[in-house]
This record gives C-alpha cells, sequence and structure tokens, in this order.
C-alpha cells in the first residue's frame, strides 16, 4: 500500500490510477487518511457503491449490534423455526 500526504499528492489522477494495479494508495492529511484508490477490476460496481453507502453502513452497524446483543440461536431452533427438514 502506497501512502501520500495530501501535500504531497501532485501526480495527475490517472497516474495514481495506474499505481492501484499494484498497490492501493491512500491519501492522508496530517497523518491521517482522508481518501483510497484501490482498483476496482475484480470487484462488482453494487458492491462498490454499497460500501460507501451511508445508509447501507447503518444498517450493517445496527445488524451486528443486535447480534452481539442478542443470544445465539442454534441450528435446532433455526430448523424448528422455519420448520426445516435435514
Amino acid at each position: 500500500m502506497k501512502v501520500v500526504e495530501m501535500k504531497e499528492a501532485t501526480a495527475s489522477l490517472a497516474a495514481y490510477a495506474r499505481k492501484v494495479a499494484t498497490e492501493p494508495v491512500v491519501i492522508t492529511r496530517a497523518g491521517r487518511p482522508v481518501a483510497a484508490l484501490f482498483s476496482v477490476a475484480n470487484i462488482d460496481p453494487e458492491n462498490v457503491s454499497l460500501s460507501s453507502n451511508p445508509q447501507f453502513l447503518s444498517i450493517l452497524e445496527r445488524s451486528w449490534a443486535r447480534l452481539k446483543s442478542e443470544a445465539p440461536v442454534s441450528e435446532a431452533d433455526m430448523r424448528r423455526r422455519f420448520k426445516a427438514k435435514r
């Protein structure tokens, strides 16, 4: 991963886009990440879009919080709930 301080990020966007073919590029301000460039060659557009969608990320956070706060459901309980057969 290449890390570039914003003040030093003077190359063209095209140059950074060529660089991400081999490694991600993280742009920082005062040492803190503010942007990242990475190849999406093997990633579908929906995943790229969802990974930065605030509404979707909020849903994920609520889901993880709920999962942590509730007792796990056993396989047997799940099968009973959905009347599934082996």
